[in-house]
C-alpha cells in the first residue's frame, strides 16, 4: 500500500524489465543473527513498508511463542535519522509500522518519540525488564540502505537458534495483518509508551559510574572537537559531557544535525579514518583543540584522533583505543579496589580478529580475559553469563572501534566510550601525557601489538568460495598451507569446518558456522593472521597482528616484518589478479 514502491514495481512491469524484476523480487532479504540490511526500496530484497510489516509479524510470533507474559512486559524500537525520499521509507516510518504490528496483537510497545542512539535500545530491554528490542538503523552503510537489529530480552542481540526461529516465523507470516498499514491507529493506543524521558536521565546517570575524576574533568583546559556523522549522537555526546562535568566538545556545525543524505562525507564511516575527519581537523585546528571524537550515525562506535608534537594528527585504529581503554578502566577499577581478591571475579573481552593486548595486560595483572567470536552479540551474550555469574565484566572491544566501557549497556556504545576517552585524556594532561605517548607506556608495559587489518571487495559469492576452498585443500586434498612466502605456517583455526590443529582432538573450541568462511593461521614469527567474509558488505577482510614479549621495543622492525607478512598473504593467499578483487 506505499504508492512509491507500488508504483516502482507497476513502472518495471510497463517496460518489461524483467532483469531489474528479478532483482527486486528473486529472493527475500535473509533474516540473520544482524537482523536485517539492504538497500530501501520496492520488492522482497529491500527495505521497505510490507518487509518490514512482515519482518515484524514474524518476529511477534516468535516472541509469543517464547514468552508467555509478552503482553504485560511489551518491547521497545528506537531509530534512526535514515530516510529515501524515493521509496518513501525512513527509520521512523519503518519503526512506527512495527510499533503497529505489535500493538495490534495487544503488546506493549516502548517507541522512543525521537531519534537515539542505538545502545540506547539495548539499555531499555535491560532497565525496564522488556522481552525484545529493535533498532531501526543501517549504523555506517552507505545512505540508501537501512536496517533492522533485534536484542533479546538479556539485553544483548540476538545468537543462534533465535535468528533461524524468527526467519521461519517470517516467511509464516508474509501476508500483512488486517490493519497493518494504519500507523496512525498506535497514537490512541494505551499500550504506546514513549521511554524517551526516562531513558534520557537513567542512562546518563549510569554511566556516572564511570566517571572517576569529576575534579579533573571540571578543571582541564584539554579542548575536544565532537563529529556525529550526519548522525544522531551530537544531543547525546553533549549530554555524556555534562553529566562528567566535562566543557562541551566543539561540534562540527556541517556534520551536528542528522542529515539522510550524509553531504560531506563519501562513507558515513569514522572507521575509513582521515577522509571522514577532514572538517574535524579544520575546527580542531581552528579551536585549538587537541583531540577529536567521532561517532558514526547511529552512535555505536567511536574513532578517536590527536594533534601529535609534530602537527600531524594521528587517527587511532580501534586497537590501539582498546588498548588505552583497557588500561584505563583497569586502572581506574584498580585503585577503587583495594581488596585484592576481587581480582579474581573480573573479566574483559575482545573477539577473535581483535588484538590480544587485553590478554597480556590480563596475564600480567591477574585478571579474566576471553576472547569471542566476531561481533558484539558474542561479546554482550558472554558478558551477561558471567555477569549472572557474579563476575565483573569491566571492558570489550572489537577492532572495527566498537567499545563496551559500562556493564549497562551490553552491546557496543559511542556515547560512553566517548566520554570516557575524553575523562581518560584529561587525566593524562594533568600528568603531562598523551594518549599516544600513553599507548607506547601500555606497550612498554605489556608487549607490543602491532596489528594491521584491509579488505577485498569481491561480488561474487562463486570466487570466495573458491579462494577459500583453495586454502583448505592447498598442497591435495584436505590440505592447508605450510607457509605463506618466507613464512612458515605452525597452527590453522578453521571455524567453518570447525579444525583446529593446536587442540589435542583438532576441534575447535569457539562455535563454528558453516554460513560464513573464517581461517585463522599462526606463523612461527609470533604472527596470527585471519581471513574472514564479512556478514552486511561484500568483501573479504583480513586481520594480522604481530605480539612482542615485553622488552622487546624495536618496534620499526616489527612493523616491516608485519608489513612483509601481509604482503605475502595477499600475493598467496588472496591471488587478487586471478581470482579478481
Amino acid at each position: 500500500q506505499n504508492p512509491k514502491t507500488s508504483a516502482i514495481v507497476k513502472q518495471l512491469v510497463a517496460e518489461g524489465n524483467a532483469g531489474e524484476l528479478q532483482k527486486y523480487f528473486g529472493s527475500r532479504m535473509e533474516f540473520g543473527t544482524a537482523g536485517l540490511r539492504a538497500a530501501m526500496g520496492a520488492g522482497i530484497s529491500h527495505m521497505n513498508d510490507l518487509t518490514i510489516i512482515q519482518t515484524t509479524q514474524g518476529f511477534c510470533r516468535y516472541l509469543e511463542k517464547n514468552f508467555s507474559d509478552l503482553k504485560k512486559r511489551g518491547v521497545v524500537i528506537g531509530f534512526d535519522a535514515r530516510a529515501h525520499l524515493s521509496s518513501g521509507g525512513s527509520s521512523k516510518r519503518f519503526a512506527r509500522l512495527a510499533a503497529n504490528t505489535f500493538i495490534s496483537q495487544g503488546v506493549p510497545v516502548y517507541l522512543f518519540s525521537d531519534i537515539t542512539p542505538t545502545p540506547f535500545v539495548p539499555y531499555t530491554v535491560t532497565h525496564l525488564k522488556l522481552c525484545a528490542g529493535i533498532m531501526v538503523t543501517a549504523s555506517h552503510n552507505p545512505k540508501q540502505d537501512n536496517g533492522y537489529k533485534v536484542y533479546w530480552e538479556n539485553g544483548a542481540q540476538i545468537i543462534s537458534p533465535h535468528d533461524k526461529g524468527i526467519s521461519q516465523a517470517i516467511e509464516e507470516n508474509q501476508e500483512p495483518w488486517p490493519q497493518a498499514w494504519d500507523d496512525k491507529l498506535i497514537d490512541s493506543s494505551l499500550l504506546l509508551h514513549d521511554p524517551y524521558a526516562t531513558v534520557n536521565k537513567e542512562y546518563f546517570k549510569d554511566i556516572q559510574k564511570q566517571c572517576f575524576h569529576r575534579n579533573i574533568n571540571k578543571e582541564t583546559n584539554l579542548k575536544f572537537v565532537h563529529t556525529s556523522v550526519h548522525g544522531v549522537g551530537h544531543k547525546f555526546v553533549q549530554l555524556a559531557f555534562k553529566a562528567f562535568d566535562l566543557s562541551p566538545p566543539f561540534a562540527v556545525p556541517e556534520q551536528r544535525d542528522p542529515d539522510p543524505e550524509f553531504p560531506t562525507v563519501k562513507y558515513p564511516n569514522p572507521e575509513e579514518g582521515k577522509g571522514v575527519l577532514t572538517l574535524s581537523f579544520a575546527l580542531a585546528e581552528k579551536d585549538g583543540a587537541k583531540i577529536i571524537l567521532a561517532n558514526d550515525p547511529d552512535a555505536d562506535r567511536l574513532a578517536v584522533a590527536e594533534k601529535q608534537e609534530s602537527g600531524e594528527w594521528k587517527v587511532f585504529s580501534g586497537n590501539e583505543l582498546g588498548a588505552l581503554l583497557g588500561w584505563w578502566i583497569f586502572t581506574c577499577w584498580k585503585n577503587h579496589n583495594r581488596d585484592t581478591c576481587a581480582i579474581k571475579d573480573v573479566y574483559m573481552l575482545s573477539s577473535t580478529v581483535s588484538s590480544k593486548i587485553l590478554r597480556a595486560i590480563a596475564l600480567k595483572e591477574g585478571f579474566h580475559f576471553e576472547e569471542t567470536l566476531t561481533g558484539f552479540k558474542w561479546m554482550g551474550n558472554r558478558a551477561k553469563q558471567l555477569m549472572d555469574q557474579g563476575k565483573a565484566v569491566l571492558f570489550a572491544f572489537e577492532e572495527a572501534i566498537g567499545y563496551m566501557c559500562c556493564p549497562a549497556v551490553l552491546d557496543k556504545d559511542g556515547v560512553s566510550a566517548a566520554v570516557i576517552t575524553a575523562e581518560m585524556a584529561s587525566f593524562l594532561a594533568t600528568r603531562n601525557l598523551s594518549l599516544s605517548q600513553q599507548l607506547k607506556a601500555v606497550y612498554d608495559e605489556y608487549g607490543f601489538h602491532i596489528t594491521k587489518a584491509s579488505y577485498f571487495i569481491c561480488h561474487d559469492p562463486k570466487v570466495i568460495q573458491q579462494l577459500f576452498d583453495n586454502l583448505r585443500n592447498f598442497d591435495g586434498k584436505n590440505t592447508y598451507p605450510k607457509s605463506c612466502g618466507r613464512f612458515k605456517v605452525s597452527g590453522i583455526r578453521d571455524l567453518t569446518t570447525g579444525y583446529d590443529s593446536s587442540q589435542p582432538d583438532q576441534k575447535a573450541i569457539l562455535p563454528t558456522s558453516k554460513s560464513s568462511q573464517m581461517i585463522t593461521f599462526t606463523f612461527a614469527n609470533g604472527g596470527v593472521a585471519t581471513m574472514r567474509t564479512s556478514g552486511t558488505e561484500p568483501k573479504i577482510k583480513y586481520y594480522s597482528e604481530l605480539c612482542a614479549p615485553p622488552g622487546n621495543s624495536d618496534v620499526e622492525q616489527l612493523k616491516k616484518e608485519l608489513d612483509e607478512l601481509v604482503s605475502a598473504l595477499e600475493k598467496h593467499f588472496f591471488q587478487p589478479e586471478k581470482n579478481n578483487l
